[in-house]
């Protein structure tokens, strides 16, 4: 099984987006963060609470003076970039990426620019293959968390995640639980004076036993619903 992919931070600027990074690396289960020449030094405390829970890939982070220092181990590295540079290289998406990297041997690295400039043509040159997201070409701007939950999400499809654990939903309403919360409603509404002119009445009241028949009602709800228009009929207190 191949290695998952570190994620190399080129240049970082602000704390809080290094934290948004290492949340969105962990929601797909990728843990190694490098961080190259962060402007505000490291550890930054604006990274913590903005990682939301993702402590452990901040705290392993590594911190390197260059890129060639950050990706040494690497054997396939990725530049991810949406600017064309003149530079001829495989250019692929975070799709295709995903594949190779779980295909590949050795160690992949992953690319990611300072958040006002990107990568650099020299950041870029030392890279294998262009990793392009396919996008708005009239609005191509990506925020750091944006472009590396993309490209942690493709990468998760093949590690086989589990899915949340899925919620329990209550049991449906009866037929006698629903007639009866339409009785209900239609015996509040005949006293209010709602059903008039009474010739009409027949039609409302079908009409609102299909409005009140659509939603699916557990019996939960209809409970719910019952409790509130038992409120709803009673007297106001003085």
């Amino acid at each position: 099984m191949s290695q998952p992919p570190v994620i190399v931070l080129v240049r970082p600027q602000l704390g809080q987006n290094i934290g948004k990074a290492a949340r969105a690396m962990l929601n797909f289960g990728l843990t190694e963060m490098r961080l190259v020449a962060p402007r505000d030094g490291w550890p930054n405390p604006e990274a913590g609470p903005a990682a939301s829970g993702a402590d452990f890939v901040l705290e392993q982070a590594q911190v390197f003076e260059t890129v060639a220092d950050a990706i040494a181990d690497c054997a396939h590295v990725y530049a991810t970039t949406v600017r064309k540079r003149g530079i001829t290289k495989p250019v692929v998406t975070p799709v295709e990426a995903a594949h190779e990297i779980h295909a590949a041997q050795g160690r992949s690295a992953i690319l990611f620019g300072p958040e006002r400039s990107g990568l650099e043509t020299d950041d870029v040159a030392v890279a294998r293959s262009i990793l392009t997201v396919p996008i708005n070409p009239e609005f191509g701007s990506l925020n750091l968390a944006q472009a590396v939950i993309l490209v942690a999400y493709e990468w998760s499809k093949g590690v086989g995640l589990s899915q949340p654990p899925a919620v329990d939903l209550d049991p449906p309403a009866s037929q006698f639980e629903l007639d009866g919360m339409i009785e209900q409603c239609d015996a509040m509404l005949e006293t209010a004076g709602y059903f008039f002119p009474a010739d009409k009445a027949p039609a409302t009241k079908r009409m609102l036993r299909t409005l009140l028949t659509k939603p699916g009602w557990s019996n939960q709800e209809v409970r719910t619903m019952r409790g509130i228009l038992t409120i709803l009929g009673k007297p106001k207190s003085r």
